[in-house]
């Protein structure tokens, strides 16, 4: 089991670190941010390549949104 001795008569409980490691790697992005969400990527580029930035927000926040449901905090 272990090599480290019992404290107070009990038996030391295993370290957690393995479910926190499982718990990072469920709430880390597969993906690269510049791979993720082609779709939307593409559609607000182009919005802000035609009609600048300001005109471009229900792209620009539907693409943050895409990248959030990838895990990403933008």
């Amino acid at each position: 089991m272990s090599d480290q001795p019992a404290q107070n008569g009990l038996i030391p409980s295993p370290t957690s670190e393995p479910s926190k490691a499982a718990a990072s790697a469920e709430t880390k992005p597969k993906k690269r941010i510049c791979c993720a969400c082609p779709d939307t990527k593409k559609l607000r580029d182009e919005c802000i390549v035609e009609h600048g930035e300001s005109a471009c927000t229900k792209w620009i926040e539907a693409h943050k949104m895409c990248l959030r449901a990838e895990g990403f905090n933008v």
